[in-house]
């Protein structure tokens, strides 16, 4: 089978405005999910290991699952696009008594200075995004030099598989944008590496490095 990798959508408002309704609707479930959900889990845990520096920015972090694996022990800033999640999040910060400076925000326009963070970690939401180009742009500006990008998304497995391109296609169907990662962490001028950790190839650990 081909790969079919997604074109962007021609409407990116409207994408976003869908994914951001549908999200308001689903945060709660989606928070019982993450934190339930062994597999989901399993995929994230590899993400804290590969944080540098003091200084970390999460990029749509959801319910704040992954934030609170390592909020206490940086200085730990997240944004995410929909409120009810922010809203959440705030909420299991608290309860976890964690503190970590979380807003609405876009990955696409983040409200932050040049090279403000050593790591920026976005899992699970890349896909999402409509832009994914002006996303990976803004991810590589608010980082220092030689400051690490860690996202973990879905894709087509590298070694071809039919169940790992079944499975990336069944993302790719239900809206999400199935892209050629390795394309667009090249052209944003990023050093990288990759790994395949789970989906049978089709969720991959990519850790990039913004050249000083």
């Amino acid at each position: 089978m081909p790969r079919q990798y997604s074109t962007e959508p021609t409407d990116p408002k409207e994408f976003t405005r869908q994914f951001d309704r549908f999200y308001s609707w689903f945060a709660p479930a989606y928070d019982a999910l993450v934190k339930l959900g062994p597999v989901w889990k399993s995929w994230l845990a590899h993400a804290p290991p590969q944080i540098q520096g003091p200084r970390v920015l999460e990029a749509s972090c959801g319910t704040g699952y992954l934030l609170m694996q390592y909020a206490g022990q940086v200085q730990a800033s997240a944004i995410d696009l929909n409120a009810k999640m922010v809203e959440i999040t705030n909420r299991n910060l608290r309860q976890a008594g964690l503190s970590a400076e979380v807003q609405q925000a876009d990955v696409e326009a983040l409200p932050y200075a040049d090279a403000s963070f050593d790591t920026v970690l976005n899992t699970m939401s890349f896909s999402g995004n409509p832009g994914g180009r002006a996303a990976l742009a803004e991810m590589n500006r608010v980082l220092a030099p030689g400051g690490r990008l860690v996202l973990i998304d879905v894709g087509y497995p590298d070694d071809e598989n039919k169940l790992g391109i079944l499975l990336a296609e069944l993302w790719r169907r239900s809206g999400d944008l199935i892209r050629d990662m390795d394309t667009l962490l090249r052209e944003a001028g990023f050093d990288y590496w990759k790994q395949a950790i789970g989906g049978f190839g089709s969720v991959h650990l990519y850790v990039a490095t913004k050249p000083y």
